[in-house]
This record gives structure tokens, sequence and C-alpha cells, in this order.
């Protein structure tokens, strides 16, 4: 898809977005081994970056900064050039996303767990690129699956295992993959996503972000071999569709898989 149009208001550009976004997914599912080989200009698209900004700013963490010092919330009158600089760069293939910045939030176990806290722009173009893919990979998800997905939610698959529950199915199985945020494997990531995109640019560009590093709360700067950092919105883009091959690829339509460990009967 060639775009080069106008920057548009928020509501044409939600509009214009929405209308892209259901056609990517009704050719996604038409053809399950269809390859998208032209998704790159729709990531710097105006539409896809204003509505892409819009969720930025309007998230809880719109507050935090990145490693560049600059929260999202700060940015309101520079709001035109911000993202009119940001699309330049991405179209000219001088966008380079920064290392993110890490701060360790306690757990209740006791341990930290670490977030990632991109830069501005860095979360601008990840939530572009989740518009962009999302309804692709939407199209192959089953219907078990309830994590990091649109209109979807914990409480819903709590309704469907009381609905088996209620209708001769006793027993609730539970699974996870040990510290999946923090040893996914990126080859395996790439390998997933290659199945549905063919535009290597987009793929560079999620390969980047996975590259990217982090900032330390010591100030040291560690490389990112596996995994990808919790916090930024592209962890729930990059875990869903490996979850989706490596765990939900053999669970039928009346199994039921849920974050957590070991088995419960349901009395």
């Amino acid at each position: 898809m060639n775009t080069d149009a106008p920057w548009p208001d928020l509501y044409e550009a939600e509009q214009r977005v929405l209308k892209i976004q259901t056609k990517l997914h009704q050719w996604a599912a038409d053809d399950p081994r269809r390859r998208f080989d032209d998704l790159f200009n729709l990531v710097s698209d105006p539409a896809f970056l204003i509505v892409a900004w819009d969720r930025v700013r309007s998230n809880r963490g719109a507050r935090s900064k990145g490693v560049d010092g600059v929260a999202p919330s700060s940015i309101v009158l520079g709001k035109e050039a911000f993202l009119s600089g940001l699309r330049e760069d991405l179209k000219a293939r001088r966008f380079v996303p920064l290392p993110v910045r890490e701060k360790l939030i306690p757990k209740k176990s006791g341990k930290l767990r670490g977030l990632g806290i991109p830069t501005a722009r860095d979360r601008c173009v990840q939530a572009s690129m989740k518009l962009v893919l999302e309804p692709i990979f939407e199209a192959d998800f089953k219907p078990v699956s309830y994590g990091f997905r649109p209109r979807r939610r914990a409480q819903d698959a709590i309704e469907e295992i009381f609905f088996y529950t209620t209708h001769g199915y006793h027993w609730v199985l539970e699974g996870d993959i040990k510290s999946c945020f923090d040893e996914i494997s990126h080859v395996g990531l790439m390998d997933r996503l290659r199945r549905r995109v063919g535009d290597k640019r987009v793929l560079g560009l999620v390969k980047a972000f996975l590259k990217a590093g982090v900032l330390g709360e010591d100030q040291v700067m560690r490389d990112t071999v596996t995994g990808t950092p919790q916090g930024g919105l592209c962890a729930a883009a990059h875990k869903e569709p490996y979850e989706q091959c490596r765990v939900m690829h053999s669970v039928g339509a009346s199994s039921l898989v849920k974050a957590g460990s070991g088995t419960e009967r349901c009395t």
C-alpha cells in the first residue's frame, strides 16, 4: 500500500485506520498463507501516526520518561513538529530505536520485575506498528486465546471456564511459559512474523526494537540477546504471535489455557 495522504484530524485518522485494518484482517482471514509485502508505508502513514500518538498520550505511562528524558505527556504544543519529524525519519530510514530505560518493580513474591520504558518516539512507532500488525495476526489466533487481544480480557476467559464447567467439563489445565518476556527467542519470533510479513523494512524495524538494549537503573547498558522488555507497547505484540505458535497450536477449541501452573479440578 502506497500512502501519502495529508495530515488528518484524529476522527478522520481513526476512520481511515479502521478501514485499512478491516481490509488487512479480511485479507489475512481469507488466505491463511498470505504474506503482506508492503506494510512499512502504513507504519509511517499520517493517520496511523496520529492514532498511535493519541494512544501513547492517553496511556497511563505517558508521564514516564525514556532514556531521552522526554515524557509523552510533555509534548503538547509541539505535537505536529514531533510527528512530522518522526515520519520524515521513518521514510528516510533514519529512525533508530533507542535503548529502553529500566524500572524495577517489586513483585508479590519479593522479587523484582524489570520494566522497560521506551522513548516517546519509540513508543509512537511501536504503537503504529501494532495498529498495522495486530489485525493481520488476529486472523490466526484461536478463540481460546485471550491475552493482549483487542476487546478481550481475563474476565472473558473466566466466563468461558464457567460455561464449560457447567456443561460437563471438570478440569482446568493451567500452563505458563517460564520467563516468557525475558527469554523469548528473537529467532523464533522473527520466523513467526515472516510467515505473515514479507516487508523487510517492517521486519527490520521489529528486529531493531528487539536489539535496542536496556539502560539499567545502575546506568549500565545491557544488550538484549533474547527477550523483549516489559512495558513497551511492542511487548504484547511480540509475545502473542510467539505464544500463539508455541502454546495454543496444540490446544483444542474446548481447552482452556491460563497463565499459572498446575492443574485444578472444578467442583
